[in-house]
């Protein structure tokens, strides 16, 4: 269930502790309320930040509200592959000035597979005209979004981007949970 509409911008994680097989290893680090581990990591930003500015003394409106809105309707249109109700997001309003900062640490810390290795889940419609863009990785292993079909193909398979997130998430997990003194 979505939050009430809220006035803000600031920084969010998002949590999965769904099934989709690629994401067990990370899944598993998130059920039960633990939540240590994000599949993603974004910032929403006053319109002024946007266009080179930090968007400083800009009215936010429902910024952060609207982008979550956006991550959701695009984890639901991935209806063959994800299921929005294994979904989990935290987010915090914070000062415009502090915004990119804390989204660049969090990034950096958690190694969130949605940000370092599935490029995609971010994206807007590129818009009219500019479809001959290439599908993003994400859009590639989670197929739905309409405009997104519009594009191009990924170059590679959703096979073999499922054994690179596989790896990374392997990876990441050793680096990230090992324990101390190891």
């Amino acid at each position: 269930m979505p939050p009430p509409p809220f006035i803000g911008a600031g920084i969010y994680a998002i949590y999965y502790v769904g099934d989709f097989p690629v994401y067990l290893n990370l899944s598993k680090r998130n059920k039960n309320g633990k939540f240590e581990w994000p599949i993603y990591v974004g910032k929403a930003v006053p319109a002024g930040a946007r266009k080179g500015g930090f968007g400083l003394g800009e009215d936010p409106g429902q910024v952060l509200f609207k982008r979550l809105g956006e991550h959701a309707a695009s984890i639901d249109q991935a209806k063959t592959t994800l299921k929005l109700a294994d979904f989990f997001c935290r987010y915090l309003v914070v000062e415009d000035i502090w915004i990119p900062l804390a989204e660049a640490l969090l990034i950096e810390k958690f190694s969130p597979p949605w940000n370092h290795k599935i490029d995609g889940f971010g994206n807007h419609d590129p818009g009219k005209g500019r479809h001959k863009q290439q599908r993003s990785a994400w859009d590639a292993l989670h197929p739905g979004r309409s405009w997104a079909e519009k594009c191009a193909p990924f170059p590679r398979d959703a096979i073999t981007i499922r054994e690179s997130i596989s790896k990374y998430i392997a990876e990441s997990e050793i680096r990230l949970f090992k324990p101390p003194g190891e």
